[in-house]
């Protein structure tokens, strides 16, 4: 009987090593790589900002480049907004929901309109499957006032 029960062990482990490395099934840390040097800005608003109504947002970069989602191009990305969060994790594709504004086609601006008061606005850049970077390409985390 322990024989049995080993053999099946041992042949549970080279199955589940076999899924694992099977194709489309990248480990969760096998992020693409950026300069450590590249960062991402927020042009406007600047921290600490008063807005009122629909705003512009404009977004730059530096030492990286700007690839629509699902170009897969190295040292590039799209840009991901985000607004009232904190950085999600960085081995998981970037939510896609009102505090996770994903710019797919490359863009560097847009338009935003948030309900009065304080909010904080950030950007990650995902590669083309909307996965941060390594390491990140993030700005500093800025707060405007809408009123």
């Amino acid at each position: 009987m322990r024989s049995s029960a080993l053999v099946a062990a041992v042949a549970a482990g080279f199955v589940s090593v076999f899924v694992a490395l099977a194709p489309g099934a990248a480990p969760a840390d096998d992020r693409h790589p950026a300069p450590k040097d590249a960062y991402a800005y927020i042009g406007w608003p600047n921290d600490g900002e008063v807005v009122t109504g629909r705003f512009k947002v404009w977004l730059g970069l530096r030492n990286f480049g700007v690839a629509p989602s699902g170009v897969d191009k190295p040292n590039t990305g799209h840009h991901h907004l985000l607004i009232d969060v904190g950085v999600p994790p960085l081995d998981e594709p970037i939510p896609n929901d009102r505090n996770h504004v994903h710019l797919g086609a490359g863009q560097t601006e847009t338009y935003l309109e948030l309900p009065p008061g304080r909010h904080t606005l950030q950007l990650l850049m995902g590669d083309a499957d909307h996965v941060p970077h390594d390491p990140p390409v993030t700005s500093k985390k800025i707060t405007i006032t809408v009123r």
